[in-house]
């Protein structure tokens, strides 16, 4: 390497840095959210760019919907990684209103192809009015997303 080709080399690196920790900030921020309702179910809507649905986790617990996405960084011939700025590992959390009463039995999750995670949970009219069944919110269940 020539002295001519220092800064070069320099800000190369300095660019991964900066890559990699973006990467690392998005790892350890909670994904944006959105949670609607109906009079059926509530919707939790996650932003989920670049996740296959094998890569998606999704839990329910105790009013808390839960999301754990692997994404994997594709590597492509004849590319070299100059800015590696997507966090490969995120999550996202939320909680319904308190006083939702749901099947999260039934919820279903899908990944939509623009990159979109729909996690619709419909509400439980079994319990509605009758609050001494037993809470569905302390239950802990899975769903798996679709495509």
């Amino acid at each position: 390497m020539s002295l001519g080709d220092l800064p070069k080399s320099v800000g190369s690196v300095l660019y991964r840095q900066v890559g990699r920790a973006n990467g690392e900030f998005q790892n350890h921020r909670s994904l944006p959210v959105d949670v609607l309702e109906n009079d059926a179910s509530y919707r939790v809507v996650f932003d989920a760019p670049g996740a296959e649905p094998d890569d998606v986790q999704v839990r329910y617990l105790g009013g808390n919907v839960k999301i754990q996405i692997d994404r994997f960084r594709q590597y492509r011939d004849g590319y070299e990684m100059r800015f590696p700025g997507r966090g490969m590992e995120l999550e996202g959390e939320t909680e319904l209103p308190s006083d939702a009463m749901v099947d999260p039995d039934s919820g279903t999750a899908t990944l939509t192809e623009n990159g979109t995670l729909r996690i619709d949970i419909p509400k439980d009219s079994t319990v509605e009015g009758d609050e001494s069944e037993s809470d569905p919110a302390s239950e802990a269940d899975e769903l798996t997303a679709d495509d």
